[in-house]
């Protein structure tokens, strides 16, 4: 059974003495500071030109991975900070031995959920998907032999996931431990808390994907360690239940791309509006005021009312799952997502079937897709080949050009490690903005100067 103390860890990557709550300066709590690095960060404004519903959006009111994982941090705040009331009640000596309070558990959570989009790639789950087939399929298939079976699986199932833990904690020459957030936000961004093989999917929703590299393997286990997480990996395999707040989080994020991607697809023009209202009116009819409704006097401002309503009819509901649930979760055996069991789970799965159909997959987004895949595989062409070329004597002024223009990948050619360099290309692809992939594209291929 795991239990609060620990899993609420203030512990930093390289701390020699322990981080005790009762001691921290209340005008900036350690899980703020977490908040406050994320938000700081390179990798996190990045997120600004990233794709969330349609890439390359020319619009100025459709999301970008910045603004919805701004959405998903408020969200996920007011789901911390509910459970956390609960569970103070429930688990008194927390506050009263050692002073954790109710914003603590909605600190954390924001802070995860801040985070939970960092490591994706440009255009979305097909950049991820990409960067994969690269490997399984296309010119990168040609390192297999020289990497073990779960470094190749690192890469030819290249999981956001992963890369995101990656850049929250990855040492680099002068830099240790990352962004070196506590633990407690580590374990609650940790939505896969296992490497990537063996890939076995079950009922237990944390084994859907993997959530680190075999780059940052000591350092996911001493998290797992620290904060009591419980083992299920067997035969020298890594794989643990997940820390409880990782459920918030992930509730977060299902109640914010469910809404308000559907909301964008109507401002859009992709979902016929009366249609759309309909189908949120059909999930907050508990909770809908009609007399406030029927006096809203535009689609905009009605759809506005809906989406606030849905949001928090979603938020109150994953809270009380969480908490009629929270023995099954700290004991790992819990293997659902929160919105999995929601009493509107027939209302959610139709507005996700209509944004399938009527915005991920419409003509724009494939079309754009299509492109950004060409554009990703071109791009790992040129920083393999001027990383790895094929023979020794094949190391072109072309290459050295390349590796001039990438200074952060240069490095690499003292490292010895295939994996390590393929990785960090992938990493470094990852990290790239679909207009500035667009950009690198168009300069390597000589289109554009």
């Amino acid at each position: 059974m795991m239990n609060w103390e620990q899993l609420l860890s203030l512990k930093r990557f390289g701390d020699t003495n322990k981080r005790l709550r009762k001691e921290q300066n209340e005008t900036r709590l350690g899980f703020e500071v977490d908040y406050d690095r994320i938000i700081f960060s390179s990798a996190f404004r990045s997120l600004q030109d990233k794709t969330q519903v349609i890439p390359l959006s020319k619009t100025d009111f459709v999301h970008t991975r910045l603004t919805h994982s701004l959405e998903v941090s408020v969200v996920g705040r007011s789901l911390g900070r509910l459970a956390g009331q609960k569970i103070l009640e429930k688990h008194p000596q927390l506050e009263k031995t050692h002073a954790y309070k109710m914003n603590d558990f909605g600190a954390i959570v924001a802070a995860a959920a801040l985070a939970h989009d960092i490591g994706n790639p440009p255009f979305g789950h097909s950049g991820e998907k990409a960067i994969g087939e690269y490997f399984s399929h296309g010119h990168g298939k040609r390192f297999k032999d020289e990497l073990s079976p779960k470094e190749y699986q690192d890469l030819i199932k290249f999981e956001g996931n992963a890369n995101g833990f990656k850049i929250l904690t990855q040492n680099k020459p002068g830099i240790s431990g990352g962004l070196r957030l506590s633990y407690a936000t580590l374990g609650a961004f940790i939505k896969y808390p296992k490497e990537s093989l063996p890939h076995k999917p079950s009922q237990n929703i944390a084994d859907k994907k993997f959530g680190f590299f075999q780059t940052e393997k000591e350092i996911f286990e001493e998290v797992a360690s620290e904060l009591g997480l419980i083992k299920t990996g067997k035969d020298g395999d890594i794989s643990y239940y997940r820390h409880p707040l990782a459920f918030l989080v992930e509730a977060a994020d299902d109640i914010c791309y469910t809404i308000i991607d559907f909301e964008d697809g109507i401002n859009l023009g992709l979902i016929d509006e009366d249609y759309a209202l309909e189908y949120l009116i059909k999930l907050v009819k508990d909770n809908i005021n009609t007399g406030k409704y029927n006096s809203l006097t535009n689609t905009a401002d009605r759809l506005s009312y809906l989406r606030a309503l849905a949001i928090n009819t979603l938020i109150t509901e994953a809270v009380e799952t969480f908490l009629k649930n929270e023995d099954a979760i700290l004991s790992g055996s819990f293997h659902q997502g929160l919105l999995d069991k929601s009493k509107y789970e027939a209302q959610i799965d139709d507005i996700i079937k209509i944004s399938i159909e009527k915005i991920y997959q419409s003509e724009e987004v494939i079309s754009k897709e299509i492109a950004g895949y060409k554009m990703l595989s071109h791009l790992l062409d040129t920083y393999t080949e001027a990383l790895l070329p094929l023979k020794a004597e094949e190391y072109s002024n072309f290459n050295k050009l390349v590796l001039k223009s990438v200074p952060n990948l240069a490095y690499l050619q003292e490292e010895n490690s295939v994996y390590r360099r393929l990785l960090e290309i992938c990493s470094h692809t990852a990290s790239l903005t679909d207009g500035f992939t667009v950009a690198s594209f168009e300069k390597y291929k000589g289109i554009k100067l």
